[in-house]
């Protein structure tokens, strides 16, 4: 949600909502709204919420995207839930089909937590980099979502998005205007389509979780500009992470170079400390803030702008997960996971 008149951002990751006052009913029941995955609520209503339902919960769908021949996306049809094999470690929120709130505390990990982490990131950056090899005009994004739910569990580990607050998926895919929980289906890639595909698996009791924005066959430049520096953003905030470093100076790092390109920085979804739960504290907030918080030694968390060319105004779509931008205007990401060590921060999900 916009940070104008007092109303802080606190829907958490692309995934969760805000921290933790345990409601007893999930989000869609105090707000007619699911965060995509979005665990049982956790909501603080110390902070205005006036203007969030008009901001978030509206149901309109551009029907044209301006000055461009690009088609507005549409839903496209779901495929059966994919099976996950008996033997393989599920989150409890699998079984319990109900949606957690996000904890309350950091992750921080002794040396067999760090090496547990080390493999769950090591195996969501393979699954993205795969993932990424099979975007190309003509393929469905249900198809991507199969090679992925494949991958994962043929390594041993489970899809953390899959049944997550009742997510029907194994991975996101946000296409174009998609800011974020795209649901896989059976729309094909386009040319010139770009294409956020976000990876989180649940390997020995840890989760690793990462995201990338790739290309789809001859992309314009200005999609790519975009993109380009919705990378760069990431990696500066990571550049100045270390143990005390305070958290706010992550978003003003990522505002402050997204305003030198003209792009809009979307405050709605932030990061948030990941591990052995999917969400928990700090939230990372991706635009300029005032929030409390310093990094720890040892602690692990998610990074993860999403920049606009245009609106930074999400809109819901009846699924209760997919969120375009208000004006059909294009929208990229990028997530790692990071550790937080002596020397500064260290990117698990990467190859």
């Amino acid at each position: 949600m916009a940070a104008a008149s007092g109303l802080q951002p606190r829907l958490l990751s692309t995934f969760v909502g805000d921290r933790l006052l345990h409601s007893r009913l999930p989000l869609p029941h105090l707000f007619g709204y699911k965060t995509g995955g979005g665990h049982h609520v956790s909501m603080r209503f110390s902070r205005a919420f006036s203007g969030l339902t008009n901001l978030l919960f509206n149901r309109r769908i551009v029907e044209e995207v301006p000055n461009t021949k690009r088609k507005p996306l549409r839903p496209g049809k779901l495929s059966p839930r994919r099976p996950v094999p008996d033997n393989i470690l599920k989150p409890p929120y699998v079984d319990t089909r109900q949606s957690p709130g996000i904890s309350s505390g950091a992750e921080v990990h002794d040396e067999m937590g760090i090496e547990c982490m080390r493999a769950s990131g090591r195996l969501a950056a393979q699954v993205l980099q795969y993932a990424g090899t099979l975007v190309k005009p003509g393929v469905k994004t249900d198809e991507i979502d199969e090679a992925v739910h494949q991958m994962i569990i043929e390594n041993g580990a489970y899809p953390s998005p899959l049944g997550y607050g009742g997510f029907p998926k194994s991975v996101c895919t946000s296409v174009n205007e998609c800011i974020c929980h795209g649901i896989p289906d059976s729309r094909e890639l386009e040319d010139g389509d770009i294409i956020n595909i976000d990876v989180t698996v649940y390997l020995n009791g840890y989760h690793g979780d990462t995201s990338a924005t790739f290309f789809c066959g001859d992309v314009s430049d200005s999609a790519r500009k975009l993109v380009q520096v919705t990378k760069e953003c990431l990696d500066k905030a990571i550049s100045i992470c270390a143990p005390g470093v305070e958290l706010k100076k992550i978003g003003k790092t990522i505002h402050d170079h997204a305003d030198k390109h003209r792009y809009g920085v979307v405050r709605t979804f932030v990061g948030h400390g990941v591990g052995r739960v999917f969400h928990a504290d700090p939230v990372v907030l991706h635009c300029r803030n005032n929030e409390g918080g310093r990094m720890k030694l040892n602690q692990t968390f998610t990074i993860e702008p999403m920049l606009t060319m245009g609106s930074i105004n999400p809109v819901m779509w009846d699924d209760d997960w997919t969120v375009v931008t208000e004006d059909g205007s294009l929208s990229a990401q990028f997530e790692h996971t990071i550790l937080i060590t002596e020397g500064g921060a260290e990117i698990l999900t990467q190859c």
